[in-house]
């Protein structure tokens, strides 16, 4: 039954955000955090954007579950998301894998991550859980799905959205009939089959469903029951849903958050570092798709205190700039030159060094006369005086790592080994 009068659905419901995944095709920018922890946009991690939107649609109830190299990412949440309340009904719980249920598995897979915690999720009384991958970058009102699962009567209902058939294969595709049922559900299929009518477009999952949670628990229960299944959602949990219940497909367009009057719908994967680099750039945009200045449904995360940003020198040759780029705080441009860039907290950029289509993360120094094009370099690194990247596609290739798109990812360790 659905709660009586306008009680909005969310505080029924409880988000159970799935964060454990390396995130293998990021590179070396996952070897020591999992992909959720990755940093985004300035400021953010990307986990930050599913628990934003859980926050914004009135979700109250949280539950983060992690496994692989949990520490950055744990840390993170215990400081960015540590203002929920007990005695405002509010909670959030941070589920590392501990087997739970038995001393030799960890989370086997997604849907094993959820059964592992079935009795804090019972605990909390919710009547529906939406479960939410914790490695997509969007804005999403998860009221408005909750309402489409209330209202068709769903056994369980799948947020999708149309993808390019050629970048399909990396996620669940299904077939819906006119209603919205879903007709057939196929996990990372090599050749994702097309949307009738349009050869060029799968219907992608987009990894959030809702489901009633005893009927998830129910559901859980069997699938842990049956030693031929991977427990997985994408895998297991919904196509025998297809089959033998009732599945529903909830439109992305339905219920992304836009910015004014922008039609565009904005969701993104970052997995892959061409992928993550792009969508960082785009921030730079003069109006980019992604807003990251709308107050109405703004993206919490850790804050962290900061002076401003610093641009010093003014002579020619030497002048502290930056065109069509975002600099965070205590960031230092010290007579350099960036262009159509973004960085971190505390990068500090030396003289004399020109910096263009460069994601470039939380406290590295750039050092002097150094320049560097079409990069992402991780956290903390040094760049030493007069390096060179992005202008000898063949030379990046044999010290760092280069993408097909002639993007050249730098860690520290591939700075370390210049010297040997």
């Amino acid at each position: 039954m659905r709660p009586v009068g306008n009680e909005p659905l969310s505080r029924h419901a409880l988000a159970f955000v799935l964060a454990g995944g390396r995130g293998s095709r990021l590179q070396e920018l996952t070897d020591k955090r999992a992909k959720p922890a990755v940093y985004f946009g300035g400021k953010s991690r990307i986990i930050d954007f599913a628990l934003s939107n859980a926050v914004n649609s009135g979700i109250r109830r949280i539950a983060v579950a992690t496994q692989y190299k949990a520490h950055s990412l744990i840390r993170h949440l215990q400081g960015g998301w540590n203002f929920f309340r007990p005695e405002r009904n509010e909670s959030f719980d941070i589920l590392p894998a501990s087997q739970r249920v038995s001393e030799t598995m960890w989370y086997v897979g997604t849907a094993d991550a959820v059964y592992q915690n079935i009795d804090i999720l019972e605990a909390h009384g919710t009547k529906y859980i939406l479960v939410l991958a914790g490695d997509h970058v969007y804005k999403m009102d998860y009221e408005i799905m909750l309402k489409q699962h209330v209202e068709s009567g769903a056994d369980v209902t799948v947020g999708c959205l149309e993808m390019p058939r050629a970048e399909s294969s990396a996620f669940g595709i299904m077939h819906i009939d006119e209603h919205g049922l879903i007709q057939s559900f196929l996990e990372k299929p090599a050749d994702p089959p097309p949307m009738p009518g349009k050869p060029d477009k799968s219907l992608a999952s987009m990894g959030i469903y809702v489901f009633n949670s005893e009927f998830l628990f129910d559901e859980l229960r069997r699938d842990a029951a049956d030693p031929n299944s991977a427990h997985d959602f994408g895998k297991d949990i919904i196509p025998y849903i297809v089959k033998h219940g009732r599945a529903i497909a909830h439109q992305f367009n339905d219920s992304c958050v836009r910015s004014g009057d922008d039609p565009r719908s904005y969701w993104r994967d970052a997995g892959t570092v061409d992928a993550y680099w792009g969508a960082n750039i785009d921030l730079t945009d003069v109006v980019p798709e992604l807003d990251l200045y709308d107050r109405s449904w703004p993206i919490w995360t850790y804050a962290e205190i900061t002076p401003p940003a610093k641009f010093v020198h003014d002579e020619d040759g030497r002048r502290g700039q930056a065109v069509t780029s975002l600099v965070s705080g205590a960031c230092i441009i010290s007579g350099a030159s960036l262009r159509r860039s973004l960085l971190f907290t505390g990068v500090h950029v030396n003289s004399y060094a020109n910096v263009e289509n460069a994601v470039i993360m939380p406290y590295v120094n750039v050092g002097r006369g150094a320049r560097l094009r079409n990069v992402v370099i991780d956290r903390g690194v040094r760049i030493p005086e007069g390096l060179v990247v992005g202008e000898d596609p063949e030379f990046d290739g044999k010290r760092f790592r280069t993408t097909e798109n002639g993007i050249t990812l730098i860690t520290q360790s591939m700075i370390d080994r210049l010297g040997t």
